[in-house]
């Protein structure tokens, strides 16, 4: 049964309401997608939350301004699009308050009305008021404010921050998933044996195949050998000694997998011939 590739998965993790109905039947009965959805929704879980929309505030001309300057946008997109949002919101521009504000730290205290004058001798800090930058007077109205600067807070890019997780964790789960197999098949035990396994073939990144052996224990006499064997019994091919329950054997190049179909684990005495013993432990057939 063929997996949801990565792509879908993500998509179905992404978004609870994605019409994909064969893909959420999948995951109804494959545990294997089931559990790579679930690690997904977990990691979307991890970042998403819902704003306060109403603690948000829409930032002031003088932020898409900088945003044009420092891109050199062209004169065609100058006009901040949020200027809509002001309007209706009834939002007043923030850039005239600002450079206001600005102006007044820059004045010290002792050169406005009511402020105290330092002592004659007192060096720089010692109560006399510097320069105070744009983002330290934002940050200084926030916090009287009792919340945090508009790009402190929670927004629409959280869901941005969500889809990112989402491709990375995506990403890092395709490239540890194992292959789909090209083939695959249930080894059964022959009569005096009962070792029983499965057998696949995968192909690696640079198109090589191999053969994927595992066995519920070694019950040869002598020792183990892998052979792929066709249809009739007709012909094989040795694909080399299997020595415990497992083995990883590679195909030669130009085998067709549907001359020879039937995988073969046998039990060859040490007798020094080559040929096949007649005595196999376990057998299967490819289901290319």
């Amino acid at each position: 049964m063929p997996h949801l590739d990565p792509e879908e998965l993500s998509l179905l993790a992404l978004y609870a309401d994605w019409e994909d109905g064969a893909g959420r039947e999948h995951l109804r009965i494959c545990p294997e997608c089931a559990a790579d959805y679930a690690a997904l929704r977990r990691a979307v879980e991890a970042v998403k939350t819902t704003p306060d929309a109403a603690s948000l505030e829409t930032p002031g001309p003088q932020v898409w301004a900088g945003i044009h300057r420092e891109l050199g946008l062209s004169a065609s997109v100058q006009e901040d699009p949020l200027a809509g949002v002001r309007e209706r919101s009834g939002a007043a521009p923030e850039t005239e308050v600002q450079e206001t504000e600005v102006k007044e730290a820059e004045v010290p205290e002792a050169g406005r009305p009511g402020g105290s004058r330092p002592e004659p001798g007192a060096a720089p800090g010692d109560g006399a008021a510097g320069p105070v930058s744009l983002q330290d007077r934002a940050r200084s109205r926030a916090a009287r404010r009792g919340g945090a600067a508009w790009w402190q807070r929670p927004g629409a890019w959280m869901a941005a921050a969500a889809a990112a997780v989402l491709v990375t964790a995506g990403a890092v789960w395709s490239l540890n998933r194992a292959p789909e197999p090209l083939a695959q098949a249930d080894l059964a035990p022959l009569p005096q044996y009962s070792a029983a396994g499965s057998a696949k073939v995968v192909e690696s990144p640079d198109g090589s195949r191999s053969l994927e052996i595992r066995l519920s224990k070694d019950e040869a006499q002598g020792y183990q050998e892998v052979w792929l064997i066709a249809p009739d019994l007709s012909k094989l091919v040795s694909l080399g000694v299997m020595n415990s329950d497992s083995g990883t054997f590679e195909l030669p190049a130009g085998l067709e997998l549907s001359e020879y179909p039937i995988v073969d684990v046998s039990d060859e005495p040490i007798d020094g011939n080559p040929a096949h013993s007649s005595v196999s432990i376990a057998r299967g057939t490819l289901n290319t």
